[in-house]
């Protein structure tokens, strides 16, 4: 990499359920407007603005060019659109700033679940042919590799509840633990269901330190794919994060906090074991997915919240992930460091 990018603002909403009381736009201007108040910065001074949502969670297609009246595409504007989550709509736009097509980018996502059942439009995410048809939700996907981690003795119905616990920030796991939803998995060891958008600034070289006082640098970052057939992976380990980890360069030193996308208690299991994390590591101290989870912007989140612990001073070196579609097929790492104390 010829050019040091950090992040340099984040901005998330209070993630609830919204249900018809307000429209994408208007769940993501506030947003847009904390995260360019915290930089002093103006819609024409991003070089390049790009954002992430699902079509097919709102309903709509095309429905991100209504995003856009909230950024404001005119004059116009140099944008991109990932339909994915927006720690990819940041991956695109890293890799902007790297050429040095841009200096500053400005990155949003936003999703609303709660209008219709996450649990079953999940399921278009699946095999069209061999696993789609069977009708498989996301719940019962998760419990399958939860159950396969019990089988092989990675882990046990009471330390997924300690995960939930933990992220929930409940003094006790008992707690957290709450009824069956699909066994193994009890509702402690699921996300909520909410609505909500996150934003993020990034920066290169010099404007970055311009702009913030200690940003978060992005040393490395690198995402990779799993099979689709989940017939042919192993539930119980996660090659690409492993993957992505390595190639971002993650285990080059330790880190110091680390946040992890695992919208279900078993995936954490999971995500520890491939990034090499030991107790000494903080696991989501924001509460990750298991606290709030909005759908297309909770990986994004990730990485603004390792961002802000560094702006903040708490962190020096930290990790972030992403993950979409099953069981962790579809995996992001990202690593950032503040400024040496």
């Amino acid at each position: 990499m010829t050019r040091e990018i950090a992040v340099v603002a984040f901005a998330q909403t209070d993630h609830r359920r919204t249900g018809e009381e307000s429209s994408e736009v208007e769940m993501l201007m506030p947003v847009l407007h904390e995260v360019l108040t915290q930089t002093g910065l103006k819609t024409a001074d991003i070089d390049f603005t790009c954002s992430g949502s699902c079509d097919y969670l709102a309903g709509r297609a095309f429905s991100f060019t209504l995003a856009l009246d909230g950024v404001g595409a005119w004059p116009p504007i140099s944008e991109s659109h990932v339909e994915m989550d927006g720690a990819w709509a940041l991956y695109e736009a890293w890799t902007k700033l790297l050429t040095g097509d841009a200096d500053t980018a400005l990155v949003y996502s936003y999703g609303k679940s709660t209008p219709g059942s996450v649990r079953d439009v999940l399921t278009r995410q699946l095999d069209p042919y061999y696993v789609a048809p069977l009708w498989p939700d996301s719940v019962a996907l998760a419990a399958l590799q939860a159950q396969a981690l019990i089988d092989v003795g990675e882990t046990d119905e009471p330390a997924l509840a300690a995960v939930g616990a933990r992220s929930r920030d409940q003094q006790t796991a008992a707690a957290s633990q709450g009824e069956y939803v699909v066994r193994p998995l009890r509702t402690g060891d699921c996300p909520p269901v909410g609505d909500g958008a996150a934003a993020v600034v990034l920066a290169a070289g010099d404007r970055a330190r311009e702009l913030c006082e200690r940003p978060a640098w992005i040393r490395g970052i690198d995402h990779r794919i799993e099979a689709h057939g989940l017939g042919v992976r192993d539930l119980t380990d996660s090659p690409s994060t492993r993957l992505a980890a390595e190639r971002a360069g993650a285990f080059e030193r330790p880190v110091d906090t680390a946040e992890l996308h695992a919208p279900f208690s078993s995936q954490e299991v999971v995500l520890r074991k491939a990034l090499g994390l030991d107790d000494d590591v903080r696991i989501n101290p924001s509460g990750g997915a298991l606290a709030a989870n909005p759908v297309m912007a909770a990986g994004l989140i990730r990485i603004g919240e390792a961002a802000a612990r560094i702006h903040r001073g708490e962190s020096d070196r930290a990790l972030a992930h992403a993950t979409s579609g099953p069981c962790l097929q579809q995996n992001l790492v990202a690593v950032l460091e503040g400024d040496a104390r």
